[in-house]
């Protein structure tokens, strides 16, 4: 009975310490910085109390960034949580297999070809759903499963970053400026309607993720095994591909390319939790706190200069991807 117990409190207790981790965390984003606020002030402003000046600062400056920072991290990290368990293979993220370079190139298309009001994350979104479409149709022949999957998604990645270098390359140098956050990852001075979809996605998109995490549970066996016990493979599959590519399109069009998230967070969030489980959940809470904390490092650690988030979690994650390479073939899988 205690073993039974323990089972069942063991997800909450870890949701109570990753929640308890970025409460930590947005604290630190909301009072660190050389304008002399303390904590205190810093959590008053929030609430529209206190001079001024610290008032703009939250409410204008930080508290958006650190938002944007939450809803990113956690929407790819649930993306990528529930397309490497559908691939049955943690190399399979919406990075790898050419959904976020598609974003990319849509959102850098809305800003040099057609840049119009809420322009970047419709396109956004309908770029990564193209490239999930061409990377599923080409690999026909074993689904969202294997290496044929994630072979063809890196081709159709590595087409979509070869366009979007092109337009960049052939506009002019406002217009380049302009569309730069988006190639690297940044979450500087990202636009509000942005934050806004983003937020609307996740509100619709968790709670199918939640649903569908069970049948992707069932479908890490066999299709025969998976569909004795009930679950309905094509359903499953075509409902979890348009949650990631809901997902992978809004945050890209809020915080651009940054696809290490959705393979750390995940992995992280898996050795936190039972075997037999989908960490759908507490893969978004580990998002969203490895997004905040590289954020606030590429702000502050090396100040005046400030670095992308994206080339943070590059340099923190590029060692990772490594890692995840060199080991053995049946570790790799899930």
């Amino acid at each position: 009975m205690r073993m039974k117990i323990n089972a069942y409190a063991s997800p909450w207790c870890m949701s109570a310490f990753l929640l308890l981790v970025l409460l930590g965390l947005i604290l630190l984003g909301l009072s660190i910085g050389d304008n002399g606020l303390t904590l205190q002030q810093s959590v008053w402003a929030v609430f529209g109390a206190g001079d001024t000046f610290a008032v703009f600062l939250i409410q204008e400056l930080r508290l958006p960034r650190i938002i944007a920072a939450i809803l990113s991290g956690a929407a790819l990290a649930v993306a990528g949580c529930l397309l490497q368990t559908l691939a049955r293979n943690r190399l399979a993220t919406p990075n790898v297999i050419g959904l976020d370079n598609g974003a990319t190139a849509f959102a850098v298309a809305s800003i040099v070809a057609v840049p119009v009001s809420l322009a970047t994350p419709v396109l956004a979104l309908t770029g990564a759903a193209t490239a999930a479409a061409l990377a599923f149709g080409l690999s026909a022949g074993s689904g969202a499963r294997g290496y044929r999957f994630i072979i063809m998604g890196i081709g159709v990645g590595a087409v979509f970053g070869a366009l979007t270098n092109f337009m960049l390359a052939r506009t002019d140098m406002d217009s380049a400026n302009s569309a730069y956050p988006w190639t690297v990852g940044s979450l500087n001075a990202r636009p509000e309607e942005a934050i806004y979809w983003l937020g609307c996605a996740l509100i619709l998109s968790v709670p199918f993720a939640v649903y569908v995490a069970r049948s992707l549970n069932t479908m890490r066996l066999s299709d025969a095994v998976a569909i004795g016990l009930g679950a309905s493979i094509r359903q499953t599959r075509w409902l979890t591909l348009i949650v990631v590519v809901l997902l992978t399109g809004f945050s890209v069009a809020l915080a651009g390319p940054i696809g290490i998230i959705a393979l750390a967070a995940p992995e992280a969030a898996r050795s936190m939790s039972s075997a037999n489980r989908v960490p759908v959940l507490s893969a978004g809470l580990v998002g969203s706190c490895l997004m905040l904390l590289a954020d606030t490092i590429g702000q502050y650690a090396f100040s005046p200069i400030e670095v992308p988030v994206g080339l943070i979690t590059a340099i923190v994650g590029g060692p990772y991807l490594i890692w995840i390479l060199l080991r053995q073939p049946q570790q790799s899988t899930l």
